[in-house]
């Protein structure tokens, strides 16, 4: 898999499959990163819940909550965050460019990592911004806030967001930036969903208030070939075993467009400002058509964020034919080599979970079947997002 090729800048991007509403792409000049730049959301995760988690008694059950909410302790993935233009840039322009969203409004910032968000609705205008953090991180905001002269503007509170209490009884807007790889591995929207239950107005605002989460599949031999195949056979040596367990580890990785053999479908939708947190699970059907001869070698899955209250639509979408975010793409191999002609379709379903032991952590069962020329074969996988 190689690094997306050109894109224009302020380029359109059509959310897919047959919706006819399109989203502006904000591109930004590196001096404009400089100047304004991130966003407290979270790659693999978000920044809001983000206190040192105990480790697991047993190695075997360790999980990614072991791991996560130390993580944004560290500096170097809110560099990672906040150097990535396509999400930054897209939270600046919609605050600054929608300040009839922000001014004079009380602002809930959840997962506030470095209080980027929240300088943003202080330069907007906003009455005030209760900017939460769970990690480490809420010492380094309080001083940034401070740096920047806005400490009676913005509050930083150090905590959960399901632990803390506000100073105000009700808030008008909640922002953050939630989302996680695949969408919903390690993200923080039960907290967001806590947060818009408990303190947010009727009639309030939710930003970002939508997501989708789309498939496509992509000719990949190469690559799995390198990750896959190899162990089969390591220096002489069988170490199929790993292989197995290797098919079941989804792989996020930028995946150049060129590979796109089929069109796109529209898994799932979500509506922040309304959905519960059960909604997060779903089976969905898929029916994904070749526009080539080619072979299949993995399903790909991303996700588009979209504002829908602004006085334009904005958004930002993570597909392989948009401009590149931290967030890549969702590469899921499949244990077959689908030889797929030009018109014929994969059919299948696709079940999405968070685990048992762990909700941050994603649980996915994939069904899929080709009744095609060359190959007529149906299969059920499971992939395991840790």
């Amino acid at each position: 898999m190689t690094k997306n090729s050109n894109h224009n800048e302020n380029e359109f991007i059509s959310f897919e499959p047959n919706q006819n509403t399109k989203i502006r792409f904000e591109d930004a000049d590196e001096d404009e990163v400089a100047e304004g730049s991130g966003v407290a959301g979270v790659g693999a995760a978000q920044d809001e819940s983000m206190c040192d988690a105990e480790a697991s008694d047993v190695a075997d059950d360790t999980t990614s909550a072991d791991y996560y909410f130390d993580s944004y302790s560290h500096f170097g993935i809110h560099e990672e965050m906040l150097k990535d233009v396509v999400r930054t840039k897209t939270y600046q322009n919609v605050i600054y460019q929608n300040k009839f969203l922000i001014k004079d409004k009380i602002v809930l910032d959840v997962g506030a990592g470095t209080g980027i968000l929240s300088l943003f609705c202080a330069k907007a205008g906003a009455a005030h911004v209760y900017a939460v953090e769970c990690s480490q991180m809420a010492d380094m905001a309080k001083e940034i806030v401070k740096a920047n002269g806005f400490s009676d503007v913005i509050t930083v509170l150090k905590g959960k967001i399901e632990e803390i209490e506000l100073p105000t009884p009700k808030v008008d807007v909640i922002i953050s930036e939630w989302m996680g790889y695949f969408l919903l591995f390690e993200n923080m929207l039960d907290s967001v969903l806590y947060a818009r239950n408990k303190w947010l107005v009727d009639g309030g605002v939710v930003l970002p208030d939508k997501a989708s989460l789309h498939l496509t599949a992509i000719e990949d031999s190469e690559y799995k070939e390198d990750k896959i195949e190899f162990w089969n056979s390591v220096y002489g040596f069988d170490m199929s075993c790993i292989k197995k367990k290797a098919m079941m580890e989804p792989l996020v990785d930028t995946v150049d467009q060129n590979q796109i053999v089929t069109d796109s479908r529209l898994l799932k939708t979500m509506d922040i400002s309304k959905m519960s947190s059960g909604d997060a699970s779903f089976t969905a059907p898929f029916k994904l058509v070749a526009q080539r001869n080619d072979y299949i070698h993995a399903l790909v899955a991303y996700f588009d964020v979209s504002f829908t209250m602004c006085h334009k639509l904005q958004g930002f979408s993570t597909g392989p034919k948009s401009r590149a975010t931290h967030w890549k793409q969702t590469v899921l191999y499949l244990e077959d080599v689908l030889t797929i002609c030009e018109g014929e379709t994969i059919t299948g379903t696709m079940s999405v979970s968070p685990n048992k032991k762990n909700p941050r952590d994603i649980d996915i069962k994939l069904l899929y079947s080709l009744n095609g020329q060359h190959s007529k074969i149906s299969r059920t996988q499971h992939y395991k997002m840790r």
